[in-house]
């Protein structure tokens, strides 16, 4: 079974673990991580949701303001998912997502937004069916793996 809960200092290194184990320049523009890199360096445990099954995370979910704009603090983007690879096709990136906007309702946020590349067409199928829409497309925002690809944006309505 499958349980979200907020993240600890401690998960900080299976955390790391889990996002090199994702890693690829089919859903990542930054550098694979080293793997003594502090998840929590830039980040409160507080923005993020994990993933577990039997006492060990199998996930995680970063949530976070887009701009550090008074005017823009009722938007939440998720900034960052992960699922162990031997998890995939059970339901956890959906349980994520759907922690991360009962998460963003509960902080009061009226927009939840993220940012996709357009070839990562598992993880657009999966917001879309979670209720996020597309907002917009960077055309070939980015050149990773020897070609452009698209950055699209997505956010799901949280005010009604």
């Amino acid at each position: 079974m499958i349980s979200i809960r907020p993240a600890v200092p401690a998960d900080g290194p299976r955390l790391v673990a889990l996002d090199r184990a994702t890693w690829s320049v089919e859903n990542a523009v930054v550098p694979r991580w080293a793997e003594d890199t502090d998840f929590f360096e830039r980040r409160s445990p507080d923005d993020v949701l994990v993933a577990e099954r039997d006492g060990r995370p199998v996930g995680y979910a970063g949530l976070g303001h887009p701009t550090p704009l008074e005017c823009n603090r009722h938007v939440l983007h998720v900034q960052g998912l992960a699922v162990d690879p031997a998890c995939h096709r059970q339901g956890v990136a959906r349980k994520l997502v759907e922690a991360a906007v009962a998460e963003a309702r509960r902080r009061g946020a009226r927009k939840l937004g993220l940012r996709v590349l357009g070839g990562n067409e598992r993880a657009r199928a999966l917001y879309a069916s979670c209720g996020f829409v597309v907002e917009g497309v960077l055309r070939e925002e980015f050149f990773l793996g020897g070609r452009y690809v698209d950055d699209v944006l997505m956010a799901r309505d949280l005010s009604r």
